[in-house]
Formats: structure tokens, C-alpha cells, sequence
């Protein structure tokens, strides 16, 4: 089965096919870096490390390309309000980023270049457009002449007449038209600037992303193009307008777009009091919890970030766990039981086979995590009633073994779960109160026993008690 897309820019699922063999040009739209990075932002970044690893799993070669814009309106507007200077707040902020991607367990991009590294190819493709026809200079300023790109609303569906009723569009005298966008701002006293054929200024924000996509990946149509579906309009359908007069080719072939996080239905917003930081997630829910909870909906989904939902994700990684730690204290070492099994190949029981073709078949079809989950936890459900009920299977270790291996293995290698490996040594204070616990149930001293178990949950330890006497495991 191929994997299919479904494409924003033609509104329907499509085939994927890249343009080089298994080669894949992928291009983000990265983080402006005047402020820390927030939970919304973690969902984009999760959402595209998810399809950059599996396509990578499917056998594509990936070259993924994710910007960082680090000269903006807002950038300059934070400086002034800190009594910083702009580079201040960019590595301030850009060191943040990179905490946040580690933090979160998040691969950084192939190349994630910089704006202000880039400014004389912005350059280069301004003075292009200007002598295509498709731009003009005003008083130092730079404007795209919008009318002059005849497909200029296809990827967002919208005329242009429809675009100028429904967009509030700041008045500026030297525009020909008020939905012309600027390619080049002609620099304020004390703003940071760039010398150019037009003056002293710096790139608009559009201009940044077309130019430098195409130039570090190297080719003149990206295969995929790839952001947040707020990011439609105006910001992509000015990097198409921009980029295809100066290369005479499409720009993207394929366009994937995510859905937007709310906040208790809420849009996120510092002046409701309910704008979430990356760092102040992580204060209250692990990494593979935030994960879990963003994998739960489709990645084109709108999805709304409640203490319930999280405590949800929090269980379902407790499903996983709970195998990972039986099969562990079954096969420690990883290899016990397999020793004495009758076949030279390995084994691999239908049930195997099964849940990873049903894992393939959702995440082809769009990437589907809700039902590529749900796969999961019915492989998770199989697997542990085959430790249960065929000790007796003369490969048992075996299929234990290769049952849990898979499922680790998906989550971890596609979902990017589970990368942090947590202690499987336990110290001695947990150790001794796993035997002074398992002598008080010994005595019937349950009430000893249970203040026991309550202890060794506070320090991350949970206990069970089985037909087969105490089980534990890691929190």
C-alpha cells in the first residue's frame, strides 16, 4: 500500500510520489523567536517529527528543512519594550527553542537556517520579482503586486475581491492595492538593517520561508511544504505567489496542514491568562504524556487541551508500561526463555504480523495516529493474553519477546515515545521496602503492607499483587 496525503492544495488525498525516486524534499514553517515556545507550537513540531520519522520507516529519504525567522515586527517590538537589542532576544529565545525540542524529545531538522543568514537571497529574489513585473518599490519600501499573480488564492480557495472584504488590511498609502504585502521594510531609526538596492531595510516575513526553502533543499519545487493551517493565508499563499515567478515551476506538490490547539475551547492568548509555555507543560506532564495526548487526535484535527484529556494520555501510557515491565521482569535478560526454542528462524505469531500491517495501513492513510493507536492498544490486549493463557507454546519466550519488541519499537522508532530509558535499577531504599513489604503481607500486616505500597509509589515504584505473588514496576 502507498501512503496518501491528503493535499491542501487540491483538497483531496493523493497518492505520494516524490519527484526523485524515494527522495523527499520536506520544508516547515518554523518558530519566530520573540517569545518562548508554547504548547501550540509543541503540537506543530511533534506533528511533522511524526511524518518525518515514519516516511523515514516507509523508506523514503528525507531532507527536512525547518526555518527559525529571527528578524520580525515582533522580534523588534520585544527588544524595545525589554531595553534589549533584537539579538539579544533572538538567542535568548533561540537557545530556549532548542531546550524545548530536547526537552520534548523532539529531532531538530536536517537544516533549520536562520533569516538574517539568508538576506542576500531574499534580496536576490526581490530584485527578481521586481524585474518579472510581479513587485514595485515605494519609498523604500518593497510591495508584491498581488493582481499581477493570476492564481493568486488557489491554495487558500478565496478570491481576491473575497479576500479584501473578509481580511482587515492595515492602510498604507503606498500600496498600489491593500492587499499587497511587502517583500523588503525600509528600516526605522534604531531598528536593525541591511543594505539593499532599495535602501537601508529588512526582508518582509513571507519572502523569508519561499527563498529559503528552495535554496536548502536545493531544488526549484519542494515535495512537501508542510505548517499550521492558520499559516494558509496570508503566509502561504504569499510564499507560492513569491516563489513561482522567479522559478517557473510549482512551487510545493504537496501541502500538509495541522490543526490549531484551543484551550479549554479557548483560543490561547496571555490576556485570558491561558497561554501555556512548553516549560510549563513539562512542569506538570511528561514529554511522552504531551505526545500521547496530541497523537490521540488526527493531526488535521482541531484539538482542545484539557487536564482530563492529559490525565487520559497519562493512562493510556500506563497500558503500555504495565506490559513493557511484565515482559521485562519475564525475559531479563532480553534473550531469557529463547534459548531452548525448536526453530532456527526467528518467530513471529500471526498476531504480530497482524497488528503491524493494521499499523501501516492507518498511518499510510493520511497518518492516522488515532487508529494507528488504537492498533496499539489492541496489540498491547492480544499480547498479554498470550502471557497469560500459552506458557505451554514451545516459542513462548520467543513471541514474548518479538510481541513486546514491536510494539516498543513502533512507538518509539514512529511516535518517538519512550526515548528517555527509565532506571531499571532499583535503589536500595526501593529495594528494601519491596522486601519489608513482601514480609508484611507474609505476616498479614496488611495495613503495614498498604502504607508500604504508598511509600514506594511516592518515589515511583508501583506494586501489584498477583496470583504469582508481588509484581512491581516503574511509575
Amino acid at each position: 500500500m502507498a501512503v496518501c496525503i491528503f493535499n491542501s492544495l487540491t483538497k483531496k488525498k493523493e497518492e505520494l510520489t516524490p519527484q526523485e525516486d524515494k527522495t523527499l524534499r520536506m520544508y516547515c514553517c518554523g518558530v519566530t523567536v520573540y517569545d518562548q515556545c508554547h504548547i501550540g507550537h509543541a503540537r506543530s513540531l511533534y506533528v511533522f517529527d511524526v511524518i518525518r520519522r515514519y516516511l523515514t520507516y516507509r523508506g523514503y529519504d528525507v531532507h527536512f528543512v525547518r526555518n527559525i525567522t529571527d528578524v520580525d515586527d515582533k522580534i523588534i517590538a520585544k527588544a524595545q519594550e525589554r531595553g534589549r537589542t533584537f539579538e539579544d532576544v533572538v538567542r535568548e529565545n533561540i537557545e530556549a527553542y532548542y531546550r524545548d525540542l530536547k526537552d520534548l524529545g523532539i529531532d531538530r531538522a536536517d537544516v533549520e537556517p536562520r533569516a538574517t543568514e539568508n538576506i542576500p537571497g531574499m534580496i536576490e529574489d526581490i530584485r527578481g520579482l521586481i524585474q518579472k513585473g510581479f513587485a514595485y518599490e515605494a519609498g523604500g519600501d518593497v510591495y508584491y503586486d498581488v493582481r499581477k499573480f493570476k492564481e493568486y488564492g488557489r491554495l487558500s480557495g478565496q478570491s481576491i475581491d473575497k479576500m479584501e472584504e473578509a481580511v482587515r488590511i492595515e492602510p498604507d498609502a503606498k500600496k498600489k492595492d491593500p492587499l499587497d504585502f511587502a517583500l523588503w521594510k525600509k528600516s526605522k531609526e534604531g531598528e536593525p538593517f541591511w543594505e539593499s538596492p532599495w535602501g537601508r531595510g529588512r526582508p518582509g516575513w513571507h519572502i523569508e520561508c519561499s527563498c529559503m526553502s528552495l535554496k536548502h533543499l536545493q531544488c526549484k519545487t519542494l515535495d512537501i511544504h508542510a505548517g499550521g493551517r492558520d499559516l494558509i493565508f496570508p503566509h502561504h499563499e504569499n510564499e507560492i505567489a513569491q516563489a513561482e515567478p522567479v522559478t517557473g515551476k510549482p512551487f510545493a506538490r504537496y501541502w500538509i496542514h495541522h490543526g490549531l490547539l484551543t484551550i479549554q475551547g479557548q483560543k490561547m492568548a496571555k490576556s485570558l491568562g491561558n497561554f501555556i509555555t512548553v516549560q510549563e507543560a513539562l512542569q506538570k506532564y511528561s514529554a511522552d504524556e504531551l505526545k500521547m495526548f496530541f497523537l490521540s487526535s488526527h493531526y488535521a484535527s482541531p484539538v482542545d487541551f484539557t487536564d482530563g484529556k492529559l490525565l487520559e494520555a497519562r493512562k493510556a501510557l500506563n497500558r503500555f508500561d504495565i506490559l513493557f515491565w511484565k515482559a521485562y521482569q519475564m525475559l531479563a535478560p532480553p534473550t531469557a526463555g529463547l534459548e531452548g526454542r525448536k526453530s532456527v528462524e526467528p518467530i513471529e505469531a500471526e498476531f504480530i504480523t497482524q497488528y503491524r500491517r493494521e499499523f501501516i495501513e492507518a498511518m499510510d492513510d493520511d497518518f492516522n495516529t488515532p487508529q494507528a493507536l488504537g492498533c496499539l492498544f489492541n496489540f498491547i490486549n492480544d499480547t498479554n493474553k498470550f502471557i497469560d493463557t500459552a506458557p505451554q507454546d514451545d516459542n513462548y519466550g520467543e513471541i514474548v519477546f518479538r510481541a513486546v519488541d514491536t510494539v516498543e519499537s513502533l512507538s518509539r522508532n514512529i511516535f518517538g515515545l519512550f526515548l528517555k530509558e527509565k532506571d531499571s535499577n532499583l535503589t536500595q531504599e526501593q529495594k528494601t521496602l519491596l522486601e519489608e513489604r513482601l514480609s508484611a503481607r507474609k505476616k498479614k500486616d496488611f495495613r503495614r503492607s498498604d502504607e508500604i505500597r504508598d511509600q514506594l509509589k511516592k518515589r515511583g515504584i508501583i506494586v501489584e499483587d498477583t496470583k504469582d505473588g508481588q509484581k512491581w514496576r516503574f511509575a
